[in-house]
């Protein structure tokens, strides 16, 4: 496979899923006499699953981001293993519209913040995991990178899965504050400058030690 169709397949299903979260949006069919005061109340019932489609068109963007960085600029060709690591990467990609609806319809319910949780942990590893193959394969030549953008971009990838553990934790005590902590995970990757924050403070502890 060349990197020009792994691309277009990535490409393509990031698009597909990102278009199918809207679709899981539908005003509620139980509406008996249509008024302006009724329909604006049927809106507003459901802003639950605008929030999490907003929640996970941010997450998948992100993703789409670093996927982006790491298999086409990083890796400068493709090996089977690495379209195998990236077909498991989109696989639990694929399952993002499921559990954002499933966040979106049931989000005071604890088992859709777990399973939501878990899909999002299952992606940054399975991405972590493509990178690490990138970096240490005898096939993949390597764009050059430093040590302090590696451990940078590590971050990156591994923070949202940090969030959603803290986030299912924090689900059996309050499960709107775990909401948060998943939306707090997508702003912390959409920022350019919040993993120098991150490193600020865990290399002035390198300096003591």
């Amino acid at each position: 496979m060349k990197q020009e169709q792994m691309s277009t397949l990535t490409d393509g299903i990031f698009a597909i899923v990102m278009t199918i979260l809207v679709f899981e949006i539908r005003i509620p069919q139980n509406i008996f006499i249509v008024t302006n005061q009724t329909l604006s109340l049927a809106v507003f019932s459901i802003y639950p699953l605008f929030l999490s489609y907003l929640l996970s068109f941010s997450l998948l963007f992100t993703y789409w981001r670093a996927h982006q960085y790491i298999a086409y600029d990083l890796a400068k060709n493709v090996d089977i293993r690495l379209s195998n690591l990236n077909a498991l990467f989109l696989f639990f990609v694929g399952l993002v519209p499921f559990f954002s609806h499933l966040l979106g319809q049931y989000s005071y319910i604890q088992f859709a913040i777990i399973a939501f949780g878990c899909n999002i942990i299952l992606i940054s590893i399975s991405l972590w995991i493509m990178r690490r193959y990138i970096i240490h394969s005898s096939s993949i030549e390597n764009a050059p990178f430093t040590k302090t953008e590696n451990e940078h971009a590590n971050v990156r990838i591994l923070f949202p899965a940090v969030a959603a553990i803290f986030a299912i934790l924090v689900s059996f005590l309050h499960k709107e504050l775990a909401l948060v902590v998943f939306t707090l995970a997508i702003l912390f990757n959409l920022s350019r400058r919040s993993t120098r924050y991150i490193f600020y403070f865990v290399d002035m502890f390198r300096k003591r030690n």
